[in-house]
């Protein structure tokens, strides 16, 4: 089986087409989104419609933050994610934020766990960042794999029984090894505002069959969504950390 797993899309319509375009030519036998479809970027209507005929088509869609942000007007984020939440509660329609509203917080399928942040109380939205919130997400649930977003940083946690989890940060389209003896916890890059340094898009091939994960990179124009922020009026650091990855 084989699993294209997209997170944070944060209404990037350009690096949206061109990952689900690179992952339709590999012929995925399931699709997941691991939240964040708004916010940020300058199509939230795109983005929430195309979102919402993949799930109704079989895809799985959990809440991400930003999300929740957006149905919920909240207001305790960073001054630009604020200003992002507004202005995408301008735009969106009833049946948005109804979708919205409707995702849960995580999906399990079979021994994977799908969540945005952390399966460690998933609504308070903690971020794996170091080996001690790995531990933590993972003390939090018996899945064998736990797979969240949220970080916008590829990497990957091993986690052998009684032993601390150990980080690997994988190569782009370098597939790398799920151990039979391990559990593991990987975060998954972002299609809409990558940070780790690489402006291309980035989602996870799992490969159940091979045993695999590949972080996979696509280039898209963001020189256009950038364009398109700034004609919106958004922050224009919405659209300078989508050119150099940060």
């Amino acid at each position: 089986m084989r699993i294209a797993i997209l997170s944070d899309i944060h209404a990037n319509r350009e690096a949206f087409d061109a990952v689900l375009e690179a992952v339709y030519k590999r012929e995925p036998d399931q699709l997941v989104l691991l939240g964040d479809l708004v916010g940020y970027g300058p199509d939230p209507v795109h983005v929430v419609e195309k979102a919402a005929d993949l799930v109704a088509q079989g895809a799985l869609c959990v809440l991400g933050n930003h999300d929740e942000a957006v149905v919920l007007n909240r207001s305790d984020m960073t001054e630009n994610a604020r200003f992002a939440v507004q202005w995408t509660r301008e735009r969106l329609a009833p049946a948005h934020f109804d979708f919205l509203a409707r995702l849960p917080l995580s999906l399990q399928s079979e021994d994977r766990l799908y969540v945005h942040a952390s399966a460690e109380r998933p609504a308070k939205w903690f971020y794996i960042r170091d080996v001690d919130a790995a531990e933590r997400c993972l003390s939090s649930s018996d899945a064998r794999f736990i797979f969240c977003g949220h970080t916008h940083v590829p990497a990957v946690y091993y986690a052998l029984p009684g032993r601390r989890p150990i980080h690997f940060r994988p190569l782009d389209n370098v597939a790398v090894p799920l151990s039979a003896l391990a559990r593991h916890l990987v975060v998954v890059g972002a299609v809409g505002q990558p940070r780790d340094g690489n402006p291309a898009a980035c989602y996870a091939l799992v490969d159940t069959e091979r045993h695999e994960v590949t972080m996979v990179r696509v280039p898209y124009d963001h020189e256009e969504t950038a364009r398109k922020i700034q004609a919106a009026g958004l922050p224009g650091w919405l659209g300078m950390r989508l050119k150099i990855g940060r």
